[in-house]
């Protein structure tokens, strides 16, 4: 963990970069380079950084987003039985 802010900034940067490189390797290409496993401790790490130091939370960090682009290679489709307990995702 880094021990200072500058430190903090520094690995905040790389850590960004690192998971919008994968996420761009996972999410657009299909072809991940690292296990579920390391994204998620690479994620966590930034999480934790950006806690520990509220100065360097960034609205364009990857920690801010909600999903991504789908590969055009996915077709939309029509469900022949409605997905009903997709209602029941949100609570009042």
């Amino acid at each position: 963990m880094a021990k200072d802010e500058a430190q903090a900034a520094k690995r905040v940067t790389e850590l960004r970069d690192q998971i919008r490189l994968h996420d761009r390797r996972y999410y657009e290409e299909a072809a991940p380079t690292i296990t579920d496993r390391d994204y998620d401790r690479l994620y966590k790490e930034l999480v934790d950084l950006e806690t520990q130091f509220p100065k360097l939370a960034s609205p364009d960090s990857p920690t801010q987003r909600v999903g991504g682009k789908p590969l055009q290679a996915f077709a939309q489709i029509q469900h022949r039985v409605p997905m009903l307990s997709l209602d029941n995702t949100y609570s009042e």
